[in-house]
């Protein structure tokens, strides 16, 4: 199976997430917190489309 766009993007977007999310738990920052867990799941959501969209065109090639 290959890798989509969605895939990188959604999976770089969760990370970023992550960092965004714990920046604002360092500095006290509740709104950094939650856009950085919008971010997550946005990324997640993202990716896991990407991985859907890998396993139907690799289910779609099998005889």
């Amino acid at each position: 199976m290959g890798i989509n766009k969605d895939q990188v993007e959604g999976r770089a977007k969760e990370a970023g997430g992550k960092v965004q999310e714990e920046f604002g738990r360092l500095t006290g920052n509740k709104t950094q917190q939650a856009k950085g867990l919008v971010n997550q799941v946005a990324g997640k959501g993202q990716a896991n489309v990407g991985d859907l969209t890998e396993k139907v065109k690799h289910d779609l090639k099998k005889p």
